[in-house]
């Protein structure tokens, strides 16, 4: 689509802040306006409308594709889609753990019990774990728990949350970091741990890393989206 305004401001407006373009306020795919909750969020996406060139890419656009969905998709649906996200503490990679070798065992045990611990404390809950691939059943207080705490979240953290527990396969790891206090990057790094020891083993072909890079990218990208929702 090519560009079709000059100026982009960010401008109070019905239930938060708007963006406009050209004095047009922006609404989102389903012609909702796009009121955003806090001014990081509203600059943010000011910041990508104003970068665009000569033509509009949504695609440039994540954190505006972010704000999007959660209005027109997990506002309209706030119940549905927290215990979808829920869910995942139901099988949280952290709770599977290798059989072998002994260095993969505790290299997960160093990255992984810390932040089982911390979610233990933080929500007063309890995590069982195993080895293989056979299921273990997470206690009902905890999943009953777990599933409040989801569904506390505003629209806007709760999409960015979404994201974070998709790309890891851990709500606890999405908690961490949507709820903000650890490093992302540790957290990243302690999802990718089976990845990494794969990669150290065989080696990374283009394919895969181009596959990592982009995951990593997103993950980033909702982390910081998370951030300006409470900003």
């Amino acid at each position: 689509m090519k560009r079709f305004y000059k100026d982009v401001t960010v401008v109070p407006g019905e239930g938060g802040l708007g963006v406009q373009l050209d004095g047009r306020p922006v609404r989102t795919p389903a012609r909702a306006l796009l009121a955003l909750p806090t001014p990081a969020l509203a600059e943010a996406v000011a910041d990508e409308w104003r970068a665009q060139g000569e033509t509009v890419d949504p695609r440039a656009m994540p954190i505006t594709g972010l704000a999007n969905a959660a209005i027109d998709q997990v506002a309209p649906n706030h119940v549905a889609f927290a215990q979808g996200v829920a869910r995942y503490g139901e099988s949280d990679l952290l709770c599977y753990r290798a059989e072998g070798p002994e260095a993969l065992v505790a290299r997960q045990a160093a990255a992984w019990d810390p932040l089982l611990a911390w979610a233990e404390q933080r929500y007063d809950v309890r995590f069982r774990t195993t080895q293989g691939i056979l299921p273990v059943a997470q206690p009902g207080e905890t999943l009953e728990r777990l599933q409040a705490v989801v569904a506390a979240f505003n629209p806007f953290t709760l999409t960015g949350l979404s994201t974070l527990v998709t790309l890891t396969g851990s709500l606890v790891c999405g908690l961490a970091v949507g709820e903000g206090g650890h490093d992302p990057d540790s957290i990243w790094a302690a999802a990718e741990i089976d990845e990494r020891w794969q990669v150290e083993l065989w080696g990374e072909d283009a394919e895969a890393a181009a596959r990592s890079s982009r995951r990593q990218s997103e993950f980033s990208m909702a982390r910081a989206f998370c951030g300006m929702t409470r900003a």
